[in-house]
């Protein structure tokens, strides 16, 4: 009786402003948990999502995130084409997926110029600069994967055609090393992460960071589900607010997320600093697309025959769910 002469007294206007009060409490209250499948569990481009959660700043956009991680982009699509992922953190080379079929879109570019991938050698050997790689074997993880595509351009922008490198794919980074350390290759194209520590332990030199030679490109996507952009685009949307948030944070907070990165991946202060230095410059700070770094995408699928001929990117791929 209490509380009804109490809502009385309020009136209409008052009534409408408490219940108001209440929706927005339960709205803030709430929170939508996505299925979050990153393309590898050790690389420093996929961080966000773990730094996102770990700071609240998805939380906070009523986002929980249930994060997976696969041996390659191939499984990681094939399990949001199974449905048990809603959005996929990936390499540009699923774009080529979408086109035969995955049931998903590109809605965010997270990583540009190609930092993350680099070209080292043994520190002792007799490469020293880039000119002395051509006629040399260097390995690659697959035919038309992404290190492949990066090596053989460099191939042709050295003027030597796609052979004056010759390429070799040889699976995961730890058997590229091995068989570099036993001088069965003469320089590995892999990940930046491997790279710094081949080299913080004293055994390999870098010769190529991709980045410098290819600043145009498009190197790692935000994938969602089709049944998601479908479904629950609001929450889509809430997803990339926070991921770019969290963007922003991490920019702003340099050795945080170095120790973060040295829990999260496993890895020595000095490599989790260069990490950070190699790769943040390149992280997206607003998800858009660079017409000119699709084009050269676009291109690299077919020369890595990944696809017959160009596809029609804006097919693929929206921004429709970036921040405003």
């Amino acid at each position: 009786m209490v509380a009804a002469r109490w809502i009385l007294r309020l009136g209409s206007a008052g009534l409408a402003a408490v219940l108001a009060a209440l929706l927005f409490t339960n709205a803030a209250g709430a929170q939508t948990t996505l299925r979050l499948g990153k393309a590898q569990a050790n690389q420093f481009a996929f961080i966000p999502a773990d730094v996102g959660v770990e700071t609240g700043i998805f939380k906070k956009h009523g986002i929980g995130l249930d994060i997976s991680a696969f041996a390659g982009d191939a499984k990681m699509v094939q399990a949001l084409t199974a449905g048990s992922l809603d959005i996929a953190l990936g390499g540009s080379p699923s774009f080529a997926a979408i086109v035969k079929g995955a049931p998903m879109k590109a809605v965010a570019v997270f990583s540009g110029a190609p930092n993350i991938i680099m070209l080292t050698v043994l520190k002792d050997g007799p490469l020293k600069k880039v000119d002395d790689l051509k006629g040399r074997t260097v390995s690659v993880s697959g035919a038309g994967s992404l290190t492949y595509w990066l090596t053989q351009q460099l191939s042709r922008r050295l003027g030597w055609g796609d052979d004056g490198i010759k390429i070799t794919p040889l699976g995961a980074s730890e058997a590229q090393i091995a068989a570099l350390t036993t001088r069965q290759i003469d320089g590995t194209t892999t990940d930046s992460v491997t790279v710094e520590k081949f080299v913080e332990a004293g055994q390999g030199r870098i010769l190529v960071k991709f980045g410098e030679y290819f600043p145009d490109f498009v190197t790692s996507c935000i994938y969602a589900s089709t049944d998601l952009i479908a479904k629950n685009p609001a929450t889509l949307r809430d997803f990339l607010a926070g991921w770019y948030e969290t963007i922003a944070y991490m920019r702003d907070h340099r050795q945080p997320i170095v120790d973060l990165t040295m829990k999260q991946i496993g890895m020595s202060p000095a490599v989790a600093a260069a990490i950070y230095d190699d790769t943040m410059p390149t992280m997206s700070r607003d998800g858009r697309f660079n017409p000119k770094a699709l084009d050269v995408l676009a291109d690299s699928f077919v020369d890595t025959k990944l696809l017959p001929a160009k596809p029609d990117m804006s097919a693929l791929l929206t921004e429709a769910y970036l921040p405003k």
